[in-house]
């Protein structure tokens, strides 16, 4: 399709949505997005996207314990930990740091966290994936990131900050949207609706190419693979997961 085509429907889209267009102009959309509503669609989204992906979860954490520090204690940080959705496949005795930008997940993070009673909880900090200043280079084990990649302010930054973190041998563990293929009409609805969608969901960008991202940072191994999540009507089927080690 033509970039008029794309133009047109991002009009079209902005169109529907000028409510909250013109509730971010008056500076109301962001704070009511951060504080309400955000935190309650990524709740209600987790729960579907964790039925969707469990095998694929429960996969990938597998060889978590593999990566166990030499104190003999895993170390894990959490970036973008919202509603604590990864928390039932870590393994037991893990101790494990949270991370998010956004404050606002009190509710739905209590609760996982009162489910998932097998883990310890060091800590919570309220931090941007590019800026973990307060977690010493080299002091963890393992790094976990779902569905934060596409809505951090750079993405080579926050793997840069993920490699600091991370100790010789630790592990960063992946699983995220990104942009389908370019030919596809997919790819063309994730053009047309990008702005719109990234306004409505706190900077959630749909065309991102992570992949590249992970190929061009300096991991010595990089297990990566593309997978399709059916998740209905939503633009963000296309998916990579994997991991990759310091």
């Amino acid at each position: 399709m033509t970039e008029a085509s794309i133009l047109f429907f991002r009009a079209c889209f902005a169109l529907l949505a000028m409510p909250i267009y013109l509730l971010s102009f008056l500076g109301i959309w962001e704070p009511f997005c951060r504080k309400i509503f955000f935190p309650f669609f990524l709740d209600k989204l987790s729960t579907i996207h964790n039925r969707k992906t469990k095998t694929k979860k429960q996969e990938l954490f597998r060889n978590l314990p593999d990566f166990t520090g030499p104190s003999g204690e895993l170390k894990l940080l959490e970036i973008g930990t919202g509603c604590g959705a990864n928390f039932q496949f870590y393994p037991p005795g893990c101790k494990v740091t949270c991370s998010d930008v956004n404050p606002n997940f009190q509710q739905s993070l209590s609760q996982s966290m009162s489910k998932n009673q097998h883990i310890h909880y060091e800590n919570f900090l309220i931090a941007a994936g590019e800026d973990l200043h307060e977690v010493p280079s080299g002091s963890v084990d393992a790094v976990v990131c779902t569905l934060v990649l596409c809505s951090v302010q750079s993405v080579s930054k926050t793997l840069k900050e993920v490699l600091r973190v991370l100790r010789p041998g630790g592990v960063f563990y992946f699983l995220e949207h990104v942009a389908d293929n370019p030919s596809s009409w997919r790819y063309f609805w994730q053009q047309s609706l990008y702005p719109t969608w990234k306004l409505v969901f706190a900077g959630c960008c749909l065309t991102r190419e992570i992949w590249k991202d992970l190929e061009e940072a300096k991991f010595s191994e990089l297990k990566l693979q593309h997978i399709s999540v059916p998740l209905l009507g939503m633009p963000i089927k296309p998916h990579i997961i994997g991991y990759a080690v310091k």
